[in-house]
């Protein structure tokens, strides 16, 4: 879909990325790829046909929503789970599909056993166990009581998975946390197993725990903000570089981000630029226009303050940013013309506008940044820098 502004997804970056995540687990383990939030922000539709070239066939999503979604786009050879909410009238298309799902409740459960056997065909489904989150999964008592349901209807169901998830092993505020968890999961899958009751793979390692605990990996881990370049927090990466020579960062961001100057113009001293009296030029200057804004997702935090690069430099925001549009200074850039390319956020020359960085402008985090970035954003696979 044509846009003010184009988000370019290097597929250089993917495969960097994948082997590096290939790398550390080993191949024994399978790497599922977190694509929740239209993959980061950067296009479900993009991003597991570029996966499954580089040899990635097990995706997870949040919802049956996104699982509709991403279906139109994998393989017959790939598996996709959803980690958490089936709309009720989902369950016949999941089970349909051979798509494989949490269950988090009893009800959840009960519903998946009912339509399994209306259908005639088994759910494929993964038991979330509550290990100390307290979000979602079936506490102990829940455990207990699911698991005459399950034997007696052991032939309407494939148990694929027993999964948890870490509350913030991001933060070494959360190891004491994190590791009780990883306690207490396995005793939750002892209790199942003593029971007769197994799966095919125990997972609950994130991208976060796949880095800072590695005994956490188990048969498969899934992994979101890794593949697209980014570390779960500057903590995680510190902890990952610690012991290591080289210090250099492996991972390569995949997305940039990027419009075109649609106006110039001179403005002389004295005058305010944009609404209100936020922004007074202290000399003449020269301006350019840029049809990006915060229905974008170009947050109005950055007014004033954000930077954009043109013609490899960088050009500060000034004024305040407007719903459709942005202004920049560029008195002291020569030779800007109508239509150069202007980079939000990426590469240009020897200047470069990190995801990170932008986040940080922006006062807020990697993954909100990239999940906020409207889907009618133009979005291409790109070999180019």
């Amino acid at each position: 879909m044509p846009s003010t502004s184009r988000i370019q997804i290097k597929s250089a970056a993917l495969e960097n990325n994948v082997n590096f995540v290939r790398n550390l687990i080993g191949p024994d383990v399978i790497l599922s790829a977190v694509i929740k939030g239209n993959a980061y922000g950067h296009g479900t539709h993009i991003i597991v046909p570029a996966l499954e070239q580089y040899g990635v066939n097990h995706f997870c999503v949040y919802s049956s929503v996104e699982a509709r979604d991403a279906f139109k786009y994998k393989s017959d050879n790939s598996t996709l789970v959803i980690m958490g909410y089936l709309l009720p009238n989902d369950y016949k298309w999941a089970i349909e599909k051979e798509v494989e799902f949490y269950v988090s409740d009893i009800s959840e459960l009960k519903q998946a056993i009912s339509t399994a056997k209306e259908m005639s065909k088994k759910a494929i489904i993964h038991l979330d166990i509550e290990t100390g989150m307290n979000r979602t999964g079936l506490g102990i008592l829940q455990l207990k009581k699911s698991i005459p349901i399950i034997i007696a209807n052991n032939k309407h169901l494939v148990i694929r998975g027993f999964t948890s998830h870490f509350a913030g092993a991001e933060s070494i505020a959360n190891h004491l946390r994190v590791k009780k968890q990883f306690s207490v999961f396995k005793k939750r899958v002892k209790l199942l197993n003593s029971r007769g009751i197994f799966a095919d793979i125990k997972h609950i390692a994130s991208s976060a725990a796949t880095i800072s605990y590695p005994d956490t990996r188990l048969d498969l881990v899934r992994v979101g903000i890794l593949l697209y370049g980014y570390w779960p927090t500057q903590e995680t990466f510190i902890n990952y570089i610690h012991r290591r020579k080289d210090k250099s960062d492996p991972l390569m961001r995949a997305i940039r981000w990027c419009s075109n100057v649609i106006s110039i113009k001179k403005v002389p001293a004295g005058e305010f630029i944009g609404y209100g009296l936020s922004f007074q030029a202290q000399y003449d200057m020269n301006t350019m226009l840029i049809p990006i804004g915060y229905c974008n997702g170009y947050s109005r935090s950055l007014s004033n303050s954000g930077h954009v690069i043109v013609k490899d430099h960088m050009a500060p925001i000034i004024g305040s940013v407007n719903m459709n549009m942005i202004i920049a200074d560029i008195t002291n850039i020569d030779n800007v013309q109508i239509g150069d390319k202007v980079v939000l956020i990426g590469k240009q020359g020897e200047n470069e506008i990190s995801f990170s960085s932008f986040a940080e402008m922006n006062n807020s985090l990697n993954y909100e940044i990239l999940a906020r970035l409207p889907m009618n954003i133009e979005r291409i696979e790109s070999n180019q820098d």
